[in-house]
């Protein structure tokens, strides 16, 4: 077998015509400045052809109805194994899609209470027990043989201390204890607790035979009027047959039979319900079917689907499974209370708890539960292969540091990294060999404390023969690769070369490498010489209780750059984002979020403003991008309609815009490309056939501005733009800002779709700073060192103290610790993740921080911090 993957004169994107030979089986890992061209090399090059190749290889029936691909801009690849891609913008938003559905934990669930789940009455909470009429027979003459051995006792086959109510022996204390009758009355319960006179239905089992009957705990004979208050409640029991006993029952096929014959009839008529007497006076009721008979509540048949919200046979039928008011709407359903599963569902039980009660479990909390899952021998053995797969995917998400998740997450509100490591560890539990990963920052989101726990789960992964390529920033997994792909030198067309490429750690050695000079300490992020001090100005937010959060009390230094800190799941995003951005965008902002709950917050009157800047993208179709979003397009359209041939021409500014008729392609109405649905793959997006991927019709393009058509200027990178318009301030000054925060290399027409987190953060985070501010503005980032190498970090940290220096509050959710280092103020939340997270373990400046004991940001803030 190959033992290297060969990549020859590889053009796409900004790829200069490279050449590369890759190890198999290793874990390669690529770096190199933003926009330096390593997922153009990783997913654009080798996973693209390795997905082209595998479409190619079905049948021609087959790829009829999954449309031509386009081969990547590359002369050769050998030794490409089958391609598996996991990034960070693939996780769906449909609020339906949870962590569990994601991991395909939720199918095995499913399965796993439709077939030892217990049912219990919605209505008095005791269990339910399905029988066939053998298992009553049996039952009645077993209860028959106790009471003439031993001293009577209530039996219950259940596991479950508490007797099923199908099975509960009403006893009645005999006049003489050596008094029986000697005789078994089978009873069809024909009413219970209902009112009425029932005289027709009196009649009508008369005239069907029957001789004897009981109404409310009294026997009559059906030949005598039987008077009823028709408003009062009545239970009527028709005596279906009175069995003699002859002795000894063990083995006597008459008796059995005549039993199964008056139960059989007895079911028939009352709704699948028989009541027995017994000869010493005690009852005997029990169901063939899922359903209460004293409250008659009934249990359709339980199956997997019952348990699914997505299956109009189990979800809730007020919200249909989606557990709010309305579609977007943060209101629980009034009748589900956001369990999205209808009643029955909720009341089969597994060792106490509902299918919805242990999908709220965090992942380390339900792999206790599954582990220690009381069982009986028939049920451990039906279970024992559901519960091994749910326990795997259980375990590989440990592994990738997600224990403090909820399976019932829902997947819109999970990070980037989050999603990816959930994926992650799907692939992993798919336990396949020989197939080459294509991973984007798979420790985004994670703390220095978890990722020794990712790199090892990517070795795992490595040593059962797979490759591995990862795109990654972080220094503990560089180090932890077997090969190391420097790319750059710089970013867009300064980039696409590759300046590095070999075995670790020999590579560090390379002088040419800007990534080398960072990992041997010869270039590093500085420390500031002088901190700001805490000032006297702050925000406090009172008695934060959401989620895990503590009753939390924490001041946030105003004017300052203050760091969130934390293990992952220590309660962060929630503080920040759910708790303080939720209430000052209300208050300052005229927003209309529900905050998570809290006492209040003081000091909001040093604010005029707040913003998020979050790295959800800035559009979910091709049509956005960043001249669209960041306003440079409108200035661009208006130039073009003052152009004399568009004068001339008689367009106005409508003209050029690709978002309505009359100047954009209507073959591909403005996108520049069709998507093609893969079915079973990703959509994929292939270049109009009529404008070749330009967007705009001919007449359009024939008007030019300083030699350039409109779709030339989409084409430009953000570097080439702010050359060009730099006579026209209104572009000219938001392009700069957009070069100041590292997206110098991202084209002003490039999709939104194909955007990284990272990238669409710090477009924001660039209209943020073009507009005015009052220096008392409050600025909330969420990790805003995604996708950045070290020297594009050092470049964000100038901007972010640029803003605190004109009197502005920023407030970073990092894990980062050249940007840790940099703060004015740290908050570390923890100590854990989950429950046992939401406490503040230590706060003050990161010289403060890293004396604490306790806080495991301080352990490793504390080897940065030597090296100043």
């Amino acid at each position: 077998m190959q033992d290297k993957i060969v990549i020859r004169g590889a053009r796409e994107h900004n790829l200069k015509n490279i050449s590369l030979e890759l190890p198999r089986n290793k874990m390669i890992v690529f770096t190199g400045l933003s926009g330096s061209g390593k997922s153009s090399l990783a997913f654009d090059t080798i996973f693209a052809e390795g997905q082209r190749r595998y479409v190619e290889s079905l049948s021609a029936y087959a790829r009829q109805f999954l449309g031509q691909m386009d081969k990547p801009d590359v002369d050769e690849i050998e030794g490409l194994s089958p391609a598996i891609s996991i990034d960070q913008k693939a996780h769906s938003a449909n609020p339906r899609s949870t962590v569990a559905t994601i991991t395909e934990i939720y199918d095995y669930l499913r399965v796993l209470f439709a077939r030892v789940g217990r049912p219990h009455c919605p209505i008095c909470r005791n269990p339910i027990r399905k029988m066939t009429v053998d298992e009553m027979v049996d039952r009645v003459l077993r209860r028959e043989q106790e009471i003439h051995s031993t001293t009577p006792v209530i039996l219950s086959e259940a596991k479950d201390l508490r007797p099923a109510k199908s099975e509960i022996l009403r006893r009645k204390a005999p006049q003489n204890d050596k008094r029986f009758t000697n005789e078994i009355t089978i009873l069809a319960p024909v009413v219970r607790g209902r009112k009425g006179e029932y005289s027709q239905l009196l009649q009508d089992l008369f005239e069907s035979g029957f001789i004897d009957v009981r109404v409310n705990g009294k026997m009559y004979s059906l030949r005598e009027r039987i008077p009823l208050a028709r408003y009062k409640q009545h239970t009527i029991e028709v005596v279906v047959d009175r069995v003699p006993i002859a002795w000894p029952v063990e083995g006597n096929k008459q008796l059995q039979s005549r039993l199964n014959e008056a139960i059989e009839m007895a079911l028939d008529r009352a709704e699948d319900n028989v009541l027995a007497i017994l000869d010493d006076g005690s009852e005997l009721l029990m169901s063939a079917r899922f359903s209460c008979p004293d409250d008659g509540f009934a249990f359709p048949e339980i199956e997997p689907r019952l348990f699914s919200f997505n299956s109009p046979y189990g979800a809730c039928p007020t919200c249909n499974g989606l557990g709010t008011k309305e579609l977007f709407s943060e209101d629980p359903c009034e009748a589900c209370h956001g369990q999205r599963l209808r009643t029955e569902s909720l009341f089969v039980w597994l060792d106490g708890k509902s299918i919805v009660e242990v999908s709220s479990l965090p992942i380390n909390e339900a792999a206790d539960f599954f582990l220690g899952l009381p069982l009986d021998k028939t049920e451990a053995s039906i279970a024992e292969p559901i519960l091994r797969e749910i326990v795997a995917r259980l375990s590989f998400m440990l592994d990738v540091g997600l224990e403090y998740l909820t399976l019932n997450r829902t997947a819109g509100t999970l990070s980037g990294g989050e999603a990816q490591r959930i994926r992650l560890a799907s692939q992993i539990g798919s336990r396949l060999v020989g197939a080459l990963y294509v991973l984007d920052e798979p420790t985004i989101g994670l703390h220095q404390r978890d990722n020794k726990r990712l790199v090892d789960t990517l070795t795992k992964l490595r040593d059962i023969g797979n490759t591995i390529i990862v795109v990654e920033h972080d220094e503990d997994t560089i180090r932890a690769s077997d090969w190391l792909v420097d790319i750059g030198p710089g970013a867009g067309r300064h980039g696409g070369e590759i300046v590095a490429s070999g075995a670790m750690p020999k590579v560090l050695q390379d002088k040419k490498s800007l990534t080398c000079e960072y990992l041997r300490g010869d270039r590093v992020i500085p420390v500031p010489s002088k901190r700001r001090g805490p000032g006297k100005e702050h925000l406090t937010i009172h008695g934060a209780n959401e989620n895990n959060l503590k009753n939390l009390t924490v001041k946030i230094p105003l004017r300052r750059f203050t760091c969130i800190t934390g293990v992952s799941g220590s309660g962060k995003s929630t503080l920040s984002i759910d708790v303080l951005y939720r209430e000052l965008a209300n208050r300052l902002n005229g927003a209309n979020f529900r905050p998570a709950q809290h006492d209040g917050i003081d000091g909001v009157d040093w604010l005029d403003k707040v913003v998020d800047v979050d790295q959800s993208p800035i559009g979910r179709t091709p049509r956005s991008n960043p001249a669209t979003y960041t306003g440079i397009w409108n200035h661009v359209r208006e130039l073009f309609a003052l152009t004399a041939e568009a004068r001339v021409r008689g367009y106005k500014v409508g003209r050029f815009s690709f978002n309505v008729p009359g100047g954009r392609c209507e073959h591909c109405e403005g996108n520049g490309q069709l998507a093609i649905e893969m079915h079973f793959l990703p959509t994929v997006y292939v270049p109009c056939d009529v404008c070749k991927g330009k967007r705009f019709n001919r007449e359009t393009l024939e008007v030019k501005y300083k030699e350039k058509t409109i779709h030339d200027i989409l084409t430009m990178t953000v570097e080439e733009a702010a050359k060009f318009f730099r006579d026209i301030p209104p572009i000219h000054d938001r392009l700069k800002i957009m070069e100041d925060v590292g997206l110098s290399y991202i084209q002003l027409g490039q999709s939104a779709t194909t955007l990284s987190g990272g990238e669409a953060q710090r477009i924001k985070l660039s209209t943020e700073l073009a507009k005015r501010d009052t220096g008392k503005t409050f600025y909330l980032l969420d990790e805003p060192t995604t996708g950045l190498h070290f020297d594009d970090i050092r470049k964000l940290l100038d901007v972010l103290h640029r803003l605190v220096n004109r009197g502005n509050t920023v407030m970073v959710i990092e894990h980062n610790l050249d940007v840790i280092k940099n703060a004015d103020w740290i908050i570390d939340l923890g100590p854990e993740g989950g429950d046992k997270g939401g406490k503040i373990v230590a706060q003050g400046t990161p010289e403060d921080v890293a004396k604490h004991p306790k806080s495991f940001t301080g352990q490793y803030l504390r080897e940065v911090l030597k090296k100043r």
